[in-house]
C-alpha cells in the first residue's frame, strides 16, 4: 500500500467501518466491505484523483459496496430458501422399513437445521465438497462454512439420537 493509502486507511477506516457495521449489522460484512474498499482504492488509485472532500468519497463509495454486498447475499438467502423448500426426495426411496424410516427420520431431522447449516451438511455429506470448496459455491469464508457444519452435524446427533436408541 502507498503511504498515501496509508495514511488514508489510518485516518479514515475507523469511521468507514462504524458507518459500514451500523449499515450491514454484521461485523463480517463490515470488515469484507471495508477490505474490499481499500482493495479498490489499491488497484484504482486513481479513483482518489480530484476528490474535494475525501470522507464523503470514501464513505459514498462505501455505501455503494455494502448496498452490493447486501445484494449479493440477499440472492444467495433466496436461492437457499428455495431450494430448502423443494421436497427431499433423496431420502424416501427405501425398500427395508428401517431403513425407510431412518430416511423419513433424517429428512425431518434435516428440515429442523436453519437453511445455512443444511446447505453446508449437504454439500459437505452428499456431494463429498471440501470447506474450501464449500465456501466458494455459497460465497462465505472456509471458516463458517465449517462452523456451519459442526453446528448442524451436532443438532442432527441430537435429533437422531432417539432413533439409535431404538434402532440398536
Amino acid at each position: 500500500m502507498s503511504p498515501d493509502l496509508r495514511q488514508l486507511y489510518d485516518e479514515h477506516a475507523p469511521a468507514l467501518f462504524a458507518f459500514l457495521l451500523n449499515f450491514t449489522r454484521r461485523e463480517a460484512d463490515a470488515r469484507d466491505t471495508l477490505q474490499e474498499l481499500f482493495l479498490k482504492l489499491i488497484a484504482r488509485p486513481q479513483l482518489l484523483t480530484g476528490v474535494q472532500n475525501t470522507r464523503a468519497f470514501l464513505l459514498r463509495l462505501a455505501h455503494r459496496l455494502a448496498i452490493d454486498t447486501h445484494r449479493r447475499s440477499t440472492v444467495r438467502e433466496a436461492a437457499i430458501e428455495r431450494a430448502a423448500a423443494e421436497p427431499v426426495a433423496l431420502f424416501h426411496s427405501a425398500t427395508d422399513p428401517d431403513e425407510g424410516a431412518f430416511r423419513s427420520a433424517l429428512a425431518e431431522a434435516l428440515a429442523e437445521l436453519p437453511a445455512e447449516q443444511r446447505a453446508v451438511v449437504h454439500l459437505k455429506l452428499w456431494e463429498q465438497m471440501t470447506f474450501a470448496e464449500i465456501a466458494e459455491a455459497l460465497d462465505i469464508p472456509a471458516n463458517t462454512a465449517a462452523s456451519r457444519y459442526r453446528y448442524g452435524i451436532d443438532k442432527l446427533q441430537a435429533l437422531l439420537r432417539p432413533l439409535y436408541e431404538e434402532l440398536r
